[in-house]
Formats: C-alpha cells, sequence, structure tokens
C-alpha cells in the first residue's frame, strides 16, 4: 500500500472516503484490498461489504447502498470500481461529492478510478480534495526492475538478481498484475536457494529478447563501444528506436555525470524510488569518464537527435557515428 494510505491506517484512522485513482489497476486493486481488510471483520464481512460496478449501478441504487448502516459490526465497505461512470451526469456527481463532503457514520466507501483526459476536470479536483485520493500511476519501463526487486524481498524473501529483473520486465512489459504473477512463478522455481537469476527466468519460459536497452547503456557507459556497436544492431532490428535509444542514453550519461562530479552518494539521492539500486553500478562506470567526456557525448547525442528527426539515413547509421565520435574524443584526449 501507498504511504499516505498506510500512515493513515497505522494512525488508527478509519472509514471516510476513498478515491484510488490512476492507470495502474494492479496497485489499487492491493491498496483497495488492503482497505477492506482494515475494516471489515472475516465474520460479518458477507453482510458488511458491497463490491459493485459503476457502469452497472444507477444513482438511486448508489444512495440506498451507501446509506445502509454496518450490521454487528463497527464499519460497512462500499467498493465501486470504475467510478469515473458517475462523472457523466449531474446527479451522480452531486452524490458521490456530497458522500464525500460529509460520509454517513459507519461507512468506507472505496472509489477506484482512470480519469479520461480533461474529462470534468472540476468534479475529479474536487472529489481530491475531499477525499483521501491517492493516485496510481503507470509504472515506468525504467521503473520495473527495482519493482520487482522489491517485491521479490517484501513478499517472498528472495533477491532478485537485476540482470534477471531486466530481462523479465524488458520481456513481460510494465503490466504490473502479470509482472506478479510471473514473479510468483520465479519463486517457485527458484525455492532452493534464496535468490532469483537470470537462469531461472530463462528456465520459467519467459521470451526473453537476445538485447534489451538496459543492457546496452551499460555497455556504453563502461566504455565497451565495440559491443555497444554489435548490440545496437540488435536492438533496432528488435523494434526499439532511435529516438528511444537517444533519449535514454542522454538519461545515462547525464546520471554518470552526477558521480563523475558528485559521487555516489549524490547519484542516489536524485533516482527516483524504484532506480536506486543504480548508483552502485553507474558510480563504477563514472570511473571510465571524465566531465569533459560527459559533456562532448551528450552534445553529439543531441546533433543525433536531431538527424535521426531529419535525416534520410538510418538510425544505425547516425548512433554508430555517435560510437565512433565518442572513440575518438577519448582518443584525442589521451
Amino acid at each position: 500500500m501507498t504511504s499516505p494510505l498506510r500512515k493513515a491506517l497505522d494512525q488508527g484512522s478509519r472509514g471516510g472516503v476513498f478515491f484510488l485513482w490512476g492507470e495502474d489497476d494492479y496497485r489499487k486493486e492491493e491498496a483497495t484490498k488492503e482497505l477492506v481488510a482494515a475494516h471489515v471483520d472475516e465474520s460479518t464481512r458477507d453482510f458488511n461489504l458491497d463490491v459493485v460496478q459503476g457502469s452497472g449501478i444507477n444513482v438511486e441504487d448508489l444512495a440506498r447502498i451507501v446509506a445502509t448502516p454496518p450490521m454487528m459490526a463497527e464499519w460497512r465497505v462500499v467498493v465501486v470500481n470504475g467510478a469515473e461512470a458517475f462523472a457523466g451526469a449531474a446527479r451522480s456527481r452531486d452524490l458521490v461529492l456530497g458522500m464525500a463532503e460529509s460520509p454517513p457514520a459507519g461507512l468506507a466507501l472505496i472509489l477506484t478510478a482512470k480519469i479520461p483526459g480533461g474529462s470534468k476536470a472540476k468534479y475529479y479536483t474536487q472529489l481530491k480534495k475531499l477525499t483521501q485520493s491517492v493516485e496510481f500511476s503507470a509504472i515506468s519501463p525504467d521503473d520495473a526492475p527495482g519493482w520487482l526487486m522489491e517485491q521479490a524481498r517484501s513478499r517472498f524473501d528472495m533477491t532478485m538478481e537485476p540482470d534477471a529483473a531486466r530481462a523479465l520486465a524488458h520481456g513481460i512489459g510494465t503490466d504490473l498484475g502479470i509482472l506478479s504473477r510471473e514473479l510468483e512463478k520465479l519463486s517457485s522455481v527458484a525455492s532452493e536457494g534464496d535468490r532469483i537469476t537470470l537462469e531461472h527466468v530463462r528456465t520459467a519460459g519467459t521470451v526473453l529478447p537476445t538485447q534489451d536497452r538496459w543492457r546496452w547503456f551499460d555497455m556504453v557507459g563502461s566504455r565497451d563501444f565495440d559491443q555497444a556497436s554489435q548490440g545496437l544492431r540488435i536492438l533496432l532490428s528488435q523494434g526499439e528506436s532511435g529516438v528511444g535509444l537517444t533519449v535514454g542514453l542522454a538519461s545515462h550519461l547525464l546520471r554518470i555525470g552526477v558521480a563523475v562530479e558528485q559521487g555516489q552518494s549524490a547519484l542516489e539521492q536524485v533516482l527516483p524510488p524504484h532506480q536506486k539500486w543504480l548508483s552502485r553500478q553507474i558510480a563504477r562506470q563514472a570511473d571510465g569518464w571524465s566531465s569533459a567526456a560527459i559533456r562532448e557525448a551528450i552534445l553529439g547525442l543531441l546533433r543525433v537527435d536531431r538527424l535521426l528527426k531529419s535525416s534520410s539515413l538510418s538510425e544505425e547509421h547516425h548512433l554508430e557515428e555517435w560510437l565512433l565520435s565518442i572513440m575518438t574524443f577519448e582518443h584525442e584526449a589521451a
């Protein structure tokens, strides 16, 4: 569960209206389960828990459900999934906002939603202010490996090696529900030890790419330019875009630049929560770079980005030319 909700529950806060919104259905579902568990006793669950779909219930029925008091318990919980369905009509918006402003005694109302872009912005702004509101945005591809490693520790008391986490994230994508199920499968495959390795990911049957973008960034960061040139061809053949690789590589080099100029601890402070594990690895790569080399490399990538969007030459040509220029700069600097 996210820290604001966890903190509120730990402090004994119960009841009211919870608004869980965003694109990540998996974490919304997990947070909903924890909120239900915090309010409903198993012995009276059948009496005090209603789960409905916003698109399948009208305003009158919703008003009746939320007005029903708890039976033989302190709390009654109503979960409304797809609550964005209530945004379309004034009557349903008024009902939801009224409950958020003055919740019935003994009620915990959990609303989950994906907010359509530009839709009823004023309504959603009010709803967020009046409720215990938490956003569950879709996880980024760069955060997925760190999320997997964290889940392996917290759920299975196992260490997932970075190469295994990256390979699984690259092979599966960022759907946390699917990643969670794959991680559970891997914990069984690796049950005889306390580590999940790349070989375990292969053994579990996950279709893995020949090359992944993170390993390629590490090749460049480690100044293994010959291997990076070979890996570039594979990445592009797998469907990676030249612009995407250029942007990702620029971010990687900027992080190396932080480590070069300010050290590993400074780098760790600026990395996102699910990427802090990268600080040691990037700091090792920083040993092979100078501030001048980083500046030259990033200026070169800006040029590559412009050419990729305007030149008729291939993506591979421009990125290989950039790799060659970095090797030349290193030779001249020496």
